[in-house]
């Protein structure tokens, strides 16, 4: 760069403003309202229960203890036959 020392300062050259926004955001809460609709609904489903009916019977057998004993003595007597 040369150093002229006859120059006299120059004028300032000024341009046309440059604009530049800086953007400020603040929340603003907007309530948004969503209709939910419940509907109950009701159903009969079969389920299986087992229900039990007893019947009881007495029996009154007549002779069956005589005939028991009989049928062990026949037994005894056919054994001591073989034996023989």
């Amino acid at each position: 760069m040369s150093h002229c020392f006859n120059c006299p300062p120059a004028d300032p050259v000024y341009t046309d403003p440059t604009v530049v926004y800086q953007d400020y955001y603040y929340p603003q809460v907007v309530p948004i309202v969503h209709t939910v609709e419940i509907v109950k609904r009701h159903h009969c489903v079969p389920v299986p229960k087992h229900c039990y009916n007893y019947v009881v019977r007495d029996e009154n057998i007549v002779g069956t203890v005589s005939a028991y004993r009989g049928s062990k003595r026949a037994a005894r007597k056919s054994r001591a036959k073989r034996t023989r």
